[in-house]
């Protein structure tokens, strides 16, 4: 999964220099919330970072590393 790689990369970066970074994967079904399969039934996979969308469809790794690195800014 390109998320997990791209957490797994950032996460060996981030080693040691910054031990408070933190990063959850919460992978959640939608079929399961009828909610969140009313508001994203159409766009799943659906990424957010901090509460925020980050992307749908296709996540691009390049451009989730780049959202990571901010998260530390």
């Amino acid at each position: 999964m390109v998320v997990e790689t791209v957490v797994s990369q950032f996460r060996s970066v981030h080693a040691g220099v910054a031990a408070n970074i933190q990063v959850q994967i919460d992978e959640i079904n939608i079929l399961e919330d009828q909610e969140l399969l009313n508001l994203y039934g159409e766009e799943i996979p659906v990424l957010q970072i901090n509460g925020k969308t980050h992307g749908y469809w296709r996540i691009d790794p390049i451009r989730l590393l780049a959202a990571l690195e901010e998260t530390v800014s």
